[in-house]
């Protein structure tokens, strides 16, 4: 009796020696077993080995898009006898994604500043078909190095208060101190922005308040997208005053490795700019232009629309409808003399011009991988 419980003892041991072996040591030293489903999410971003370096990839994990736009045209002007009036309409546009625990994970910002001019006699200056770029397409033809402090472009401080707000909560983002001139007094922040930065922290809270899961993961890339035009704009007449109309289209788009876009919001606003025969100013400039989302209803468009869609909830449509696909696939969509897409998928819902929705898009995939 006593041989057979030295046995099974002696079995018992060779058990528990072949499954300790069974774990293997990584090449730093530490041995590794088969994580748990928290220990696999961490590991998915560790390197494999001491010479790998650090792998900064999302891990797949559904984030929120949010797109925001604040607007003025407080600094339009009147004509005079020695200066053409100006709708100067600046809108300053920030596209964020935002993970599960309230952190920016990433976060692009640009500004459409848009500058069309009126005679004293109500007679638009600006030619009607121009087309503008935005601070970050305009690059170094901005033309703000030569006046920096620090020498830098308006798109390097953008880019650089982008990168400094990454990482951070809103609550952190809105507590960065900003001297009464609007301008950043962290130390950090101050040797790479020295433009007013207020807008650019309301931007961001109204980006992340925005913000949906609507199918982007932590692993995509955000981009940013601006497309401008006057087409609307017409000189004054006797009998009805001039516009001088600053159309603008914002779209925040992410993508996935392959290239498919995983999330869209398309927006849209209308900076006008009222003027008389004479060239004065006769709105009220002091009123900030909302976007088309935010109007909603109030746009006016549903009585005008053939499928009784107000514009909002056509461009809703059309920003669900091109995720999962490419930008090829979106600029070989099919449309009328309108612009309004004829393919059967869209017919019903999309009757509005996508050429400024498809173009912004383009600009917004292009940007990601920037």
């Amino acid at each position: 009796m006593k041989k057979l419980s030295a046995l099974l003892l002696s079995f018992i041991l060779v058990i528990a020696v072949i499954t300790g072996c069974s774990k293997t040591d990584d090449t730093n030293g530490n041995t590794s077993e088969e994580p748990t489903t928290a220990e696999t999410t961490q590991d998915q971003t560790a390197p494999t080995d001491a010479a790998t370096t650090e792998d900064t990839t999302g891990t797949g994990t559904a984030a929120k898009t949010g797109l925001a736009v604040i607007n003025d045209i407080s600094e339009s002007t009147s004509a005079t006898a020695d200066a053409d009036g100006v709708n100067q309409t600046n809108s300053v546009v920030v596209a964020v994604l935002v993970g599960q625990d309230g952190k920016i994970l990433d976060c692009k910002l640009d500004m459409a500043q848009t500058v069309i001019n009126f005679s004293k006699e109500g007679k638009l200056t600006t030619p009607v078909e121009t087309t503008f770029k935005s601070k970050q397409e305009l690059g170094t033809d901005y033309g703000m190095l030569s006046s920096s402090k620090i020498g830098k472009e308006w798109y390097e401080q953008a880019n650089a208060f982008a990168d400094y707000v990454t990482g951070k909560t809103v609550d952190e983002v809105k507590s960065i101190a900003v001297s009464e001139e609007g301008t950043a007094t962290d130390a950090d922040l101050a040797s790479s922005v020295t433009v007013h930065i207020g807008d650019f922290i309301a931007a961001v809270e109204k980006a992340v308040a925005n913000a949906q899961e609507i199918g982007a993961t932590d692993a995509d890339k955000l981009g940013l997208g601006i497309t401008t035009d006057m087409e609307n704009s017409e000189d004054a007449a006797a009998d009805a005053d001039g516009v001088a109309q600053a159309y603008s289209y914002y779209v925040a788009t992410t993508s996935d490795a392959s290239g498919k876009i995983t999330s869209c919001i398309i927006d849209a606003s209308q900076g006008i700019v009222n003027f008389d025969t004479t060239g004065n100013i006769t709105n009220d400039i002091t009123i900030a232009p909302q976007t088309k989302n935010e109007l909603k209803e109030d746009y006016g468009m549903k009585q005008a629309s053939g499928i009784g869609k107000e514009w909002y909830e056509e461009a809703n449509t059309f920003a669900q409808y091109a995720v999962g696909k490419t930008v090829d696939e979106l600029k070989g969509i099919s449309v009328n003399e309108e612009g309004a897409p004829t393919v059967a998928d869209l017919t019903s819902s999309v009757t509005i011009n996508i050429t400024n929705f498809v173009t912004s898009i383009e600009k917004a995939v292009t940007n990601s991988a920037q």
